[in-house]
């Protein structure tokens, strides 16, 4: 490894450590956006059971797709071929690594803004060795990018938002179940907000507890995202409220599928995250992979 990368990757795991997010600028080369750019484009002409609009009814929804089970040949080259594996995992600490999901995202024209959230109420989940990886195949301008409230990943966990177009307070669990999500938007010089341009190429990373949201696309915007949750070493289950919840939505519930997010969820708090569902893309012993200088 490089010095210069030494250094970056030490500036990287700081920003991990004590801000929950890392920007991790110019982290893949053009032939590794080309791995991006395929797998992405697999998963939109590929739709999977979960594929559809957010905010769907009101005028600026936006599509997404995710946890797609037929996407993971395609997902496995663009790691492996990247060395990307291999970066998240250093800046985490953590020497192996496995796929949660993979999640894609299209905004075009005026979207609106994706509501401030986290990501780790939704799924059964604890620990330092979880992320989230946000990757752009188009530029993406500061005041159109995700954002995020500086250290939030240290907590506390909130009620999450149930996306309701209908009801932007309309929440997952029962009231009182969780503290109630901040109006973040309504008090945004209250909050130490941080975010960057993205140019394709550049790699953010963050802690799922981080509080963050996606600003709206203009009329002439267009937003084509990649997200990947991979966890490692340290990660944990860790029990979610079931209060207010439909049969369908709850992570205990057996629909037959032998999904293993809801075997998971079925499992002791502190019991650590491992399930042969989940890819691992990292095995205990690899230290570098292909693809990256």
């Amino acid at each position: 490894m490089s010095g210069d990368r030494q250094a970056r990757l030490r500036d990287w795991r700081a920003a991990w450590e004590n801000d929950g997010v890392v920007f991790a600028l110019g982290a893949l080369r053009p032939k590794d956006m080309r791995w991006v750019e395929r797998a992405y484009q697999w998963s939109f002409d590929h739709p999977g059971a979960s594929a559809g609009d957010v905010l769907a009814g009101k005028p600026g929804a936006f599509y997404q797709d995710h946890a797609n089970p037929y996407a993971l040949p395609v997902y496995r080259d663009l790691f492996n071929a990247t060395g990307l594996a291999r970066l998240i995992a250093d800046v985490m600490g953590s020497e192996q690594l496995w796929l949660l999901y993979e999640q894609i995202w299209f905004k075009q024209g005026n979207a609106l803004r994706t509501p401030w959230h986290q990501d780790l109420p939704y799924v059964p989940m604890s620990g330092p060795h979880i992320a989230t990886v946000w990757i752009n195949l188009d530029p993406v301008a500061q005041q159109r990018s995700l954002e995020f409230v500086r250290g939030s990943h240290r907590g506390p966990l909130y009620n999450p938002t149930a996306f309701d177009p209908n009801d932007p307070g309309a929440t997952m669990f029962a009231q009182g179940t969780w503290p109630a999500l901040p109006d973040i938007e309504a008090q945004r010089d209250t909050w130490p907000i941080v975010s960057s341009a993205i140019e394709p190429g550049d790699v953010v990373i963050f802690h799922p507890a981080m509080l963050h949201g996606g600003a709206a696309t203009s009329a002439r915007g267009r937003r084509r995202s990649l997200s990947l949750r991979v966890f490692g070493d340290l990660a944990y289950c860790c029990q979610r409220p079931e209060t207010g919840l439909h049969d369908v939505d709850r992570l205990t519930h057996d629909d037959g599928r032998c999904d293993p997010m809801l075997a998971m969820a079925r499992q002791a708090d502190g019991t650590l995250f491992r399930h042969p569902g989940f890819a691992q893309l990292l095995p205990a012993g690899t230290t570098e992979a292909a693809g990256h200088e």
